[in-house]
Parts: structure tokens; C-alpha cells; sequence
């Protein structure tokens, strides 16, 4: 029997990506063994929609979708009912746009400070921006972004902006590196939380590693973040132009 030519084989690893592709996209909201998902893609069981929203936060399609307009007086995020303490937990996510160009951007370093120019005056960037992000634990200092910062998603912007926190722990919340894909493409983070101690990993790539966190509360409510707002019928803060799905989360031993 001769051996198939490069062409076929090429054929065929098409065909097996094609197929992979499509039961991938078949099996949305549907959780993998040892994994329960927080969202069904029908509807918001499991979640409390802010009071008098209004239908800004809805679902299209089985992906929950925010047009950062929430009427609510009060909280305008999207929380869990539950709480949570120990997990790790899969959130797929995309910005839709960004129609929001904000002028402070910083250049951030390694270490999590921000850099500053000759003068000694922190560095800003006017960059098209959109902003949401996971809360921790039911606090929003706790925190991991979703933006279009050059630093990348994952960031603790709370606790690294908390001149109290120590530096190694400030440097531990930024970054390793940038793993988002451009606006409008699906992102998947993998939040691992046990004890004080956070790890994420973003589109394969980890991006914080094992951050000591002395002040994360033992158990809380997980949340999809409200940001911005309009004046005058313009935005005047990066707004959460954002959709969710396949939020999954497995809970684990202490």
C-alpha cells in the first residue's frame, strides 16, 4: 500500500481542522467533565441582573452581550448568585469595538510601575479603547481587565495601582506578557484561584503567574464588569463594548 502524497495529507489535516472547528463551535456553553457552566446561553439563570437595567445587558445568539448603557441606579455589573472560593474558571470574551480613543494610557513596566519621561512625568498614550474586566471574589479591586491597554488583559489594575501594596506584589499582577487578539476576535482566559494566590493564563499564554494576593477575600461572588459612560450623547470613558460566553468553572478543594 503506498503511502498518501503530501497533498492528500494536507486534504485530510484540512478536513480534521474543519471538523475540530465545527464541533468546537457546536459545543458553546456546554461544559467539559468536572466543569459546571455559569452560563446556558438561553438566558440569565444563575446570574442577578442589575435592578432597572433596562435590557442593556441581554443575550444574542447564546453570547451574553453589554452595550455599557445599563439604566440601574445602583451596581450596573453583571454578578454570579453564587459565591465562590476555590476554582478555576474559563471565560471566553471579545470587545465588539472601540469608539472610545483615551488619552491617559500608560506605559507600564515589567515591574508594574509606570514609566516617566526626562521630566520625571508619567507617559500617556491616546489609544482607541474599550474596558471590562472580571471581578474576584465579589470585590472590584480585585479585578482582572479586559482592555486595549499596550500592557495587555489580565492586569489587577486595583492592586497595582495601590501605592499600600508591596512591589512584588504589584509586579506580580501586571502582565508577563501581551496575549490579547484584536478587537472584534474571541479571547479565552483561564483564571485559576486557590487560597490568596491567582494565576491566569489568556489565549494559551500565561500572563500572571501565582500572584500572591494577602488581601483577596476567602469567598465572593464572581462579576462582568460595567465601564463608561456618556455625556452629551459621546462617550467620555472606554466603554464595556463586550460579549461573554462560555463561562465555565470548576470548584476545587482547599
Amino acid at each position: 500500500m503506498k503511502a498518501a502524497n503530501p497533498s492528500y495529507r494536507r486534504i485530510l489535516a484540512f478536513l480534521f481542522f474543519s471538523l475540530g472547528a465545527t464541533v468546537a463551535f457546536a459545543a458553546d456553553n456546554q461544559p467539559p467533565p468536572g466543569f459546571t457552566a455559569l452560563f446556558n446561553g438561553r438566558d440569565f439563570a444563575n446570574w442577578k441582573v442589575p435592578e432597572g437595567d433596562n435590557g442593556h445587558w441581554k443575550i444574542i445568539e447564546g453570547v451574553i452581550d453589554y452595550d455599557a448603557e445599563s439604566e440601574s441606579k445602583g451596581d450596573k455589573c453583571l454578578w454570579t448568585e453564587r459565591e465562590f472560593e476555590n476554582f478555576v474558571l474559563h471565560v471566553d470574551w471579545r470587545i465588539k469595538e472601540t469608539p472610545y480613543v483615551n488619552p491617559n494610557v500608560p506605559y507600564i513596566l515589567p515591574d508594574g510601575t509606570q514609566a516617566k519621561d526626562i521630566k520625571g512625568k508619567e507617559m500617556k498614550m491616546s489609544l482607541p479603547d474599550s474596558d471590562s474586566g472580571i471581578f474576584l471574589r465579589g470585590s472590584g479591586k480585585y479585578q482582572l481587565n479586559i482592555w486595549c491597554w499596550p500592557i495587555g488583559s489580565g492586569e489587577m489594575y486595583g492592586i497595582r495601582m495601590d501605592r499600600n501594596t508591596p512591589a512584588e506584589v504589584r509586579a506580580a499582577v501586571t502582565p508577563r506578557t501581551q496575549a490579547d487578539k484584536p478587537v472584534g476576535e474571541w479571547n479565552r482566559f483561564e483564571i485559576t484561584v486557590r487560597g490568596s494566590t491567582v494565576s491566569v493564563a489568556l489565549n494559551g499564554k500565561t500572563v500572571l503567574t501565582g500572584a500572591q494576593l494577602p488581601g483577596l477575600p476567602t469567598r465572593g461572588r464572581l462579576a462582568l464588569q460595567h465601564h463608561g459612560g456618556k455625556r452629551d450623547g459621546k462617550w467620555n470613558s472606554p466603554p464595556s463594548l463586550v460579549q461573554f460566553k462560555n463561562i465555565l468553572i470548576k470548584e476545587l478543594d482547599k
